[in-house]
């Protein structure tokens, strides 16, 4: 995997992320990348909660790729923390090369690190490519999730 790094999002990092968080259908619908104010504020929000984790997968000072890790202190399953994992992306030039399982993996042994006795995260219905991934790493769909526009 050459010179991987995955390491704290910064600010640098931050249009290089964007890019990869609109490279497809639903996330051009999503995005701004012309406008990174918002994003720029949100990573700080980020920073400054211990819970969350915001990464870069930096190969050759390049961005290829990127995920959101939160931490979720509960009371159900006997007091169990959780992680979620989300905005999973990755360079069109690096998919199929490993660079997903290697972000997935760092991913869950941080949630382990962190004392989490469960993963979970979300995909949407038309990402079936996504889908197979997760499920080749071992998640299973189990929950039917609900969103509301706020």
């Amino acid at each position: 995997m050459g010179d991987l790094e995955i390491q704290p999002a910064t600010a640098d990092d931050v249009p290089a992320i964007v890019a990869l968080l609109a490279d497809d259908p639903l996330g051009a619908q999503r995005e701004s990348p012309d406008d990174l104010t918002p994003y720029l504020t949100a990573l700080e929000r980020l920073r400054s909660d211990p819970h969350q984790h915001l990464v870069a997968a930096v190969r050759e000072g390049r961005v290829v790729g990127t995920l959101q890790l939160t931490i979720i202190p509960g009371l159900s399953r006997r007091g169990a923390t959780r992680s979620v994992i989300e905005g999973v992306r990755i360079h069109a030039d690096e998919r199929g090369g490993g660079l997903g399982s290697r972000l997935m993996e760092w991913a869950i042994d941080t949630s382990r690190r962190e004392g989490c006795h469960l993963v979970q995260l979300t995909s949407d219905n038309t990402r079936t490519d996504a889908h197979r991934f997760y499920e080749r790493l071992g998640f299973t769909a189990s929950h039917v999730g609900f969103k509301m526009a706020l």
